[in-house]
């Protein structure tokens, strides 16, 4: 067994957080990461035109701002340059291929106990730390839904968004695009740019925002209350998109853009060009899937299309319950943080987590500096 003071498991932005803020502290630590490269879902299984959807200031990871020549929305591949630079400018040096099962808490030693099961030799090694960070990760598995009848005998090529690159090998097929988040709009967007036939599955009602509103909304918050900021990004949204109703899209009744990403966990949709399409006909849209029958899927509204492909953009689970045992303080069932702000990152017996409280890389910054800290602060 290897003893360490801290183990971190996940490389990918919220690792290297974390790693950055224990370098800056000199207190040693690993990191298990169960892919061969760090950042893997930017580095393998993010699409071309994927851009941040913040502007680039909000998302530097913590003692390493942007180059003042990258552009206000960071592209993919400036994203990762950044992230190349950042591993090395820290000396940051995974153990890839380490795919974690088990971390338990140890009563006797008070120490965790990590056992890693390394992916290439199949041989189990375990380590032991007094502290423990899960940084695993909001995105950690392809969430695929299990229960559309047909799904599983469909016909039609079935891919998960991680699969997707670009709309090259899709032009002129039908393609169905379920799920209405930003990776889901975003792609549909691509795919009709590339003469795709698209449509997308919009099953409830969402914001739709620019850049520049959810920009506004952000700098209105700080000065004024949650309420004020989300009635006025509806006002401006209202006056910039119109009524989406007659094209299948509603906004939430409930409340504005903050609340139900406070309340609900659900994101605004930051518009890049796809309700233009929508309008004009380029994007169709559909309501939720009743079933499908080789490439026939039927709707809920009764119609039914077929399709070539059909790419889920229905988001991650995270596996932590599976092989964190130990806690019953820190993380729900879903892998999310059940602490509120501003002790989200902080659990019990030396076990912290980093960016899984859905506060973006802002909040997986703040994180990762308070790990270390409050580390240092107990040796």
């Amino acid at each position: 067994m290897e003893d360490q003071t801290v183990i971190i498991v996940g490389a990918g932005t919220s690792g290297l957080a974390t790693a950055a803020c224990l370098h800056q502290q000199s207190i040693p630590y690993i990191i298990l990461e169960r892919e061969d490269c760090f950042a893997s879902l930017w580095k393998k299984y993010a699409y071309d035109r994927l851009h941040l959807h913040l502007v680039k200031h909000v998302c530097e990871l913590p003692h390493m701002p942007f180059p003042p020549s990258y552009p206000r929305y960071v592209p993919k591949n400036l994203f990762i340059q950044y992230l190349d630079d950042y591993v090395s400018r820290f000396n940051i040096s995974p153990l890839y291929g380490r795919c974690v099962e088990l971390a338990d808490y140890d009563e006797a030693s008070k120490r965790w106990v990590v056992k890693a099961r390394n992916v290439n030799s199949g041989e189990t090694k375990e380590y032991s730390a007094r502290f423990l960070v899960v940084a695993s990760g909001e995105t950690c598995d392809p969430f695929m839904p299990d229960n559309i009848d047909g799904l599983s005998s469909s016909t039609a090529e079935v891919i998960h968004s991680t699969q997707y690159k670009n709309g090259k090998p899709y032009c002129g097929k039908h393609i169905l695009v379920v799920g209405s988040g930003n990776s889901g709009m975003e792609i549909a967007l691509d795919l009709a740019n590339h003469g795709a036939k698209t449509s997308i599955v919009v099953r409830s009602p969402i914001h739709i925002l620019s850049k520049e509103i959810l920009y506004l909304g952000t700098i209105m918050v700080r000065y004024f209350s949650r309420e004020t900021a989300d009635s006025v990004m509806v006002l401006l949204s209202k006056l910039v998109y119109g009524d989406l109703s007659k094209y299948g899209i509603t906004r939430p009744k409930e409340g504005g853009p903050f609340f139900m990403k406070i309340v609900h966990g659900k994101y605004p949709i930051l518009d890049v060009g796809t309700c233009k399409k929508i309008k004009s006909g380029e994007i169709q849209v559909l309501p939720a899937i009743e079933s499908i029958r080789g490439k026939e899927v039927v709707f809920k509204n009764g119609k039914s299309y077929s399709f070539d492909t059909i790419i889920f953009c229905t988001g991650f689970k995270r596996s932590t319950n599976k092989w964190l045992k130990g806690d019953d303080y820190l993380l729900n069932e879903d892998g999310f943080s059940k602490q509120s702000f501003p002790n989200q990152w902080k659990g019990q017996k030396g076990l912290y987590c980093a960016g899984l409280s859905g506060r973006g890389f802002y909040g997986a910054k703040t994180d990762a500096q308070n790990i270390a800290n409050d580390i240092k602060s107990l040796l």
